[in-house]
């Protein structure tokens, strides 16, 4: 536990010293405020429900997040390959799992920073209307497990590539299927289109998070998917060890 704990603050530490961390967290706060006020709040003067406002303003922080995720996690491991520094690493006494794990908590600990910036937004809406807390609740913990699941995403792809560019690349792609599968799921037929539909990141499962509604699979589908993708970047570094 200690050596995932050393290793998340390390690389905490490394997002507050570069230039990455603060324009993603800028570039991410800047897209957020806007989203809101130009798409949640609506055109000055239209009268629109609340709860109508905090589904749109969680319907725009997930692409954001999920953007982000990709941008920050893909450093993690291909930076290492790039600066030579990936060798220290496989030789050390420090397990790949517990290497993953502590790079995987820095990332998330990341994007929980940034979304939490994003509060007052809400906030807003809760003292100008009538928003439930449970709502608001509700929206951020989808929008931190799109988050995970993305960060996991990141680290896998991150693993894959030698290049930090190739990285991204990679994992927005592998990110772009996972979200684009509702759209296949329209071409065909039951069960099939269930099962898609199932897989898909985005479209059915941040719906009922968006509209505060908290379905215990919605949640067991992030936490397989972040499992699945912390796992196989496990067994790809110990893959690397071998070769």
């Amino acid at each position: 536990m200690s050596h995932i704990l050393l290793i998340a603050g390390r690389e905490m530490r490394a997002y507050f010293r570069s230039p990455l961390g603060w324009v993603a967290a800028s570039a991410a706060l800047f897209i957020d405020g806007v989203w809101f006020i130009a798409k949640a709040l609506g055109e000055p003067g239209a009268k629109r429900l609340s709860a109508t406002v905090l589904n749109q303003f969680f319907n725009g922080i997930t692409g954001v997040t999920m953007i982000i995720g990709i941008a920050l996690s893909m450093r993690l491991i291909a930076q290492e390959e790039e600066q030579g520094t990936l060798v220290l690493l496989k030789t050390s006494p420090i397990r790949d799992w517990d290497l993953v794990l502590g790079k995987f908590l820095a990332v998330f600990g990341m994007i929980a920073i940034i979304t939490g910036l994003t509060v007052y937004m809400p906030a807003l809406i809760f003292v100008n209307g009538k928003v439930s807390v449970g709502h608001i609740a509700t929206g951020y913990l989808g929008v931190l497990l799109l988050g995970a699941a993305t960060a996991s995403v990141g680290i896998f792809a991150s693993a894959l590539a030698k290049r930090q560019v190739v990285a991204a690349i990679l994992g927005a792609v592998i990110m772009g299927a996972l979200v684009l599968l509702w759209l296949l799921a329209k071409m065909t037929e039951p069960p099939v289109t269930d099962f898609l539909n199932g897989l898909a990141i985005h479209h059915l499962r941040q719906r009922d998070f968006m509209t505060g509604v908290l379905r215990l699979e919605n949640v067991v589908y992030y936490l397989i998917v972040c499992f699945f993708f912390l796992l196989a970047t496990t067994k790809t570094l110990e893959a690397r060890r071998w070769q």
